[in-house]
């Protein structure tokens, strides 16, 4: 053989040629006759299939865990309707010879199923071929309809979600592009499933026709060419056309109901079984009313009273059951409070002392399921994404969060606290949603309406319901537990100078000695000590400066500390080596930089204030106040334009200028006429102390 062809066909493996083989072989059962006994396989084979694919169907728990279902519906439509042409070619050619010429398969659906009487065979043929056509397809077709159009709605609002989790740090790059990938793999499963189910309403009326055909074909061909009477002819090919038809539509009807399932089930981390079971038999008075009724109804003279008695004593056996269940889970819960309570009184000693938690998250009862792994709560999955983030992106890792229910707390309410002091307080409705403005949405949404813990915007609380239409007017959707995972990565953010210790800049010295050996050697205690050190890193971080960059930090204290011993001084010499890196955080995606600057007299007036008091407290208060507001007032308009607000002051005054405005406006920025990269172009956009 050609060895081009050899290496074309070792391109391919088994698994990649089976699906055309698996074509081609289908459209040649419509050309090639087939035997009795291969028809016997193969719709042996269909009838299987089609039970293989209701157990999918049953055991997916969401619509993208069985993503080949529209092919699979094209596939076995197509298998069916070979099916039909094949049995039709042997009904036609050997009918005459009696009900089993097609094979046992059509002979016992043709016998035992409908009892050799095709009067009642031709009428459950129709009543299945009614309800598969009008009542299971045309209901899936329209679910898969109606999803297709509302996940396509929901699309940008979905992809504003993750972008948001993406940027607080929640998930990382690969998680938000499998999300992505998730939501566009959803409208394109619905979409299919739409067109899918065109072929199986098709299919259903395919098969009444062929059934037709077979019928007034039969007679023809027996009565014209076998000679048979009219009777024996209607015996013959009626009963070989209705078993052909409920053969091929008996798993046409199972492939429905599959379909049907896959599209209207809600995502779940269940199977259908498990949801069913959970939920329709968890209440036992629910139970115990139904055995009343149900009773009654059987007390009733001419009523199947066996029929009726028997169900109501089932169900309320079940009830029984399930309070005999409940009893004992709840003397379980008062055997573990009186254990509780017998701890309580045992002799105090040291072990009982606690210490305070670097960082803790407090919670209300109802909010206790999102920290329950049985439940499937997240929430500590989110806080250990964010941590990684906040260790990627600050240059440390924060302490580990240590989570406890406070039944002070409100139901739904929780507490962010930093050394035991608390630093954000917020609300969180388990199992709804917080829709959050950001600006930009098309219309009002009901519900009870709030702010955004975290970063103060307008916001509502939503049901799952409306979750897709609020993703689709531009609503930023997040569930309960991201709504406490960024008000928390927040918090992180503005107090990482308070997480940082003496044990993390001991990981930090420890990191740069394996990266940096000749660097890191008797850096410290010979060059500086580790509280100093501490400190520097600390004013780096109050002010917003990450430091992952450790090695460029200990080489700027390296080569100054001879000279200078003050950390504030040192901090500024480290800034300005740290000048282009402050630059690209503050400005990530423009060479331009748009700031804020002093008015001449006011630059004048406050370096000569400043100089003599760096601690910023020597400020006229008059002219104090009129700073702080106009400072205010410029930062907000900066971030209204979408810029960093970034205030520009000689170096001389920075430090002081920077301590004095954190406290009236914290996201602000101060940096020194020294700091500003030498390859950035500068445009002023506000200038501070025109009317002072």
């Amino acid at each position: 053989m050609n060895p081009s062809l050899l290496a074309f066909f070792a391109r391919f493996d088994s698994k990649s040629v089976s699906g055309p083989l698996i074509i081609v072989l289908l459209l040649a059962m419509m050309i090639l006759p087939l035997p009795p006994f291969a028809l016997d396989l193969l719709f042996t084979f269909n009838i299987a299939l089609s039970i293989m694919v209701l157990m999918i169907g049953l055991q997916t728990t969401k619509p993208l865990d069985f993503i080949s279902f529209p092919t699979v519906l094209l596939v076995t439509t197509l298998l069916r309707l070979s099916l039909n042409v094949a049995s039709t070619r042997v009904v036609l050619a050997e009918g005459h010879t009696g009900p089993g010429a097609a094979g046992k398969v059509i002979e016992a659906f043709g016998h035992f199923l409908i009892g050799g009487n095709y009067t009642v065979g031709i009428v459950i043929f129709v009543i299945l071929t009614i309800i598969n056509f009008t009542v299971v397809t045309k209901g899936a077709g329209r679910i898969a309809e109606v999803g297709a159009r509302f996940t396509l709605d929901a699309m940008p609002g979905k992809q504003m979600a993750i972008d948001a989790d993406l940027n607080s740090g929640l998930i990382n790059q690969d998680d938000a592009r499998k999300r992505r990938q998730e939501v566009s793999q959803e409208a394109e499963f619905y979409g299919a499933m739409d067109g899918a189910s065109k072929y199986v309403r098709g299919d259903a009326v395919a098969g009444i026709l062929i059934t037709i055909i077979n019928v007034v074909g039969g007679l023809i061909v027996g009565m014209l060419q076998h000679d048979l009477s009219f009777s024996t002819a209607v015996k013959n090919y009626t009963l070989l056309a209705i078993g052909d038809g409920l053969v091929a539509q008996i798993p046409s009807l199972i492939i429905s109901v599959a379909a049907g399932i896959v599209v209207s089930r809600v995502a779940n981390s269940q199977d259908i079984g498990t949801q069913l079971t959970g939920q329709l038999f968890k209440n036992p008075k629910i139970l115990f009313v139904t055995a009343a009724i149900v009773g009654a109804m059987g007390l009733i003279p001419g009523m199947p009273n066996v029929a009726f008695l028997g169900f109501a004593g089932l169900a309320a056996g079940l009830g029984y059951l399930l309070t005999t269940q409940t009893k004992k889970v709840a003397a379980s819960d008062l055997q573990e409070q009186a254990q509780t309570k017998e701890d309580d009184t045992t002799e105090a000693s040291w072990s009982d002392v606690q210490g305070v938690d670097t960082v803790s998250v407090e919670v209300g009862y109802r909010l206790i399921p999102l920290v329950d792994l049985n439940r499937d709560g997240d929430l500590l999955k989110k806080i250990k994404g964010l941590r990684k983030k906040f260790a990627q992106t600050v240059g440390f890792l924060p302490p580990s969060v240590h989570i406890a229910d406070n039944l002070e707390l409100k139901p739904v309410e929780y507490v962010i606290k930093i050394r035991g002091v608390e630093l954000g307080r917020g609300e969180s409705q388990y199992g709804n949603f917080l829709a959050i403005n950001p600006g930009m949405v098309t219309g009002p949404l009901q519900g009870p309406p709030t702010t955004d813990p975290a970063f103060g915007l307008p916001a509502v609380w939503i049901t799952d319901e409306q979750r897709d239409k609020a993703q689709g007017m531009g609503y930023t959707v997040v569930d309960s537990g991201t709504v406490i995972a960024t008000h928390l990565n927040h918090i992180l953010g503005m107090h990482a100078s308070e997480l940082l210790g003496r044990q993390e800049v001991q990981h930090l010295l420890d990191l740069l000695a394996i990266k940096s050996p000749k660097l890191a050697e008797d850096f410290v205690p010979k060059v500086i000590g580790i509280g100093p050190l501490q400190r520097i890193l600390e004013n780096l971080l109050l002010e917003g400066v990450p430091i992952q960059d450790m090695r460029t930090i200990v080489e700027a204290i390296s080569e100054y500390s001879p000279q200078v011993q003050d950390t504030d001084v040192l901090t500024e010499k480290v800034r300005l080596k740290l000048s282009r890196s402050i630059a690209q955080n503050l400005f990530p995606e423009s060479q331009e930089m748009a700031v804020i600057t002093l008015e001449q007299n006011l630059e004048r007036i406050l370096t000569q204030t400043l100089l003599q008091n760096t601690n910023g407290t020597g400020i006229e208060p008059g002219l104090a106040q009129t700073l702080a507001h106009q400072a205010e007032q410029a930062a907000a308009k900066q971030e209204q334009l979408g810029h960093s607000p970034v205030l520009i002051v000689p170096a001389g005054i920075r430090m002081a200028l920077a301590r004095f405005l954190r406290r009236v406006t914290p996201n602000l920025r101060v940096l020194s006429h020294d700091e500003l990269p030498s390859t950035r172009s500068i445009r002023v956009t506000h200038l501070i102390g025109n009317s002072a």
